[in-house]
């Protein structure tokens, strides 16, 4: 029985009997039957998690949070990349329904009515991620986009800056952070909001095309928000390039705060979202439902903050 707990569930055994249950099974050369032992236990010790895209750091952090914290009590991880399209993204949901993993963790929340049907059908644990909702599939750990934008407006407009402007992809959560950063910045009388769109994912090259269009189209401009730190630190190599001083004559403030952030010249302002708690929190609820136990708060809103650095 310690060898089956040993090897199933890590977390629930010793360091030391972990240790000598592992160099046995290595000189044995003994690869445990997942499938053999997910029938004996219906559960196949499995979560899978598909987020939009691999390309890029954004959710480096949570996936590695999630995937430490699954490890602990001795699931796997499987990945898949969704993209940013409805229906790959309900074709590959129904692909891993079939697979019937003990959880399915998503980052961001359901597009397809298909899929979303599909996941409330097949009953197995669901956690949204990475966005927040009234009416998630089961269980959700993130944060409002759209209160996002409406705090950058908010911030700039304390800064003085009423020709303001966004650089941004055009996916569902990049939208609600756009809408809410362009109607907040409005009714704080802003005298003029652009928004640059790009496609999703964001890239460097991006944010440096987006700047210099919205500067040549509206050079009155003096405070920027992009949508991720990639668009921000290439505004910030085109400010630099078109001879714009930052933070003096343009403001620039990025999303994500990742860890070239604070080594940019200058340093990046940005909003700070938490990707380990995330993780951690996704791991944590997906383990207690898969595990018949009580879910207390089933949904968590992790909230952002600002990181206030030397580029606004």
């Amino acid at each position: 029985m310690t060898v089956s707990r040993a090897l199933n569930a890590p977390g629930k055994v010793t360091p030391e009997t972990l240790a000598r249950v592992r160099t046995a099974v290595d000189a044995l050369g003994y690869v445990p039957n997942a499938m053999a032992s997910g029938l004996r236990m219906a559960r196949a010790r499995m979560v899978a998690a598909l987020l939009p895209t691999l390309v890029g750091p954004v959710f480096q952090e949570l996936v590695e949070s999630l995937a430490e914290s699954l490890k602990r009590s001795g699931y796997q991880l499987m990945i898949g990349q969704a993209g940013y399209d409805a229906a790959q993204e309900e074709e590959l949901i129904k692909t891993i329904i079939q697979r019937r993993p003990d959880g399915i963790v998503l980052v961001g929340l359901v597009s397809s009515p298909g899929a979303r049907n599909a996941l409330l059908a097949s009953r197995i644990p669901v956690v949204e991620t990475w966005d927040f909702t009234d009416h998630p599939i089961d269980m959700l750990v993130g944060f409002s986009h759209g209160a996002i934008g409406a705090s950058v407006a908010q911030f700039l407009h304390d800064r003085g800056h009423r020709h303001v402007a966004i650089i941004t992809a055009n996916d569902a959560r990049a939208q609600a952070r756009t809408a809410a950063f362009m109607e907040r910045s409005k009714a704080l009388g802003a005298q003029s909001a652009q928004c640059f769109l790009t496609t999703a994912p964001s890239t460097v090259g991006a944010g440096r095309k987006g700047l210099a269009t919205l500067l040549q189209t509206a050079p009155e401009i003096t405070g920027v928000f992009c949508s991720s730190d990639s668009l921000a630190l290439g505004a910030l190599i085109e400010a630099q390039h078109q001879g714009r001083r930052v933070p003096q004559q343009l403001a620039i403030v990025g999303l994500g705060d990742q860890s070239f952030a604070q080594d940019a010249q200058p340093a990046l302002t940005t909003v700070r979202l938490d990707g380990t708690r995330i993780g951690a929190l996704a791991a944590e609820l997906m383990i207690a439902r898969a595990e018949g136990r009580p879910v207390a708060e089933p949904v968590v809103d992790v909230g952002f903050h600002m990181v206030v650095r030397d580029s606004t």
